[in-house]
């Protein structure tokens, strides 16, 4: 593989990295909301999230976002474990991450 198969760096796009690294910060709360609860099961599901949002390549954030937000659903969802002032930051930074995703998709 070469490496322009990667895409940009993440510094070169500093609105995607700053929106990836706040939904981190986020996620991270969780995190430690879930395991002072010992709710086990959203340890699992967030366990990798702050780590994939602060690491991993452009290409790959639409999907790490996208898992993440199915947190969000209509029959389980995080907002039934969790008060809202932990959830509803983690998903709008989610959202704020998907709208940079696509305006730079749109403006390449």
């Amino acid at each position: 593989m070469r490496i322009g198969d990667l895409g940009p760096a993440r510094h070169e796009r500093p609105v995607i990295d700053e929106a990836a690294l706040t939904a981190a910060r986020s996620a991270e709360r969780l995190l430690n909301a879930a395991r002072a609860r010992g709710l086990t099961r959203w340890e699992e599901f967030l366990a990798q999230v702050p780590g994939l949002l602060r690491d991993v390549a452009i290409a790959d954030l639409r999907r790490v976002a996208m898992r993440a937000r199915a947190a969000y659903g209509p029959k389980d969802s995080i907002r039934e474990m969790f008060p809202a002032d932990l959830t509803e930051p983690f998903l709008n930074d989610l959202d704020r991450l998907l709208k940079a995703l696509a305006r730079d998709a749109m403006e390449r």
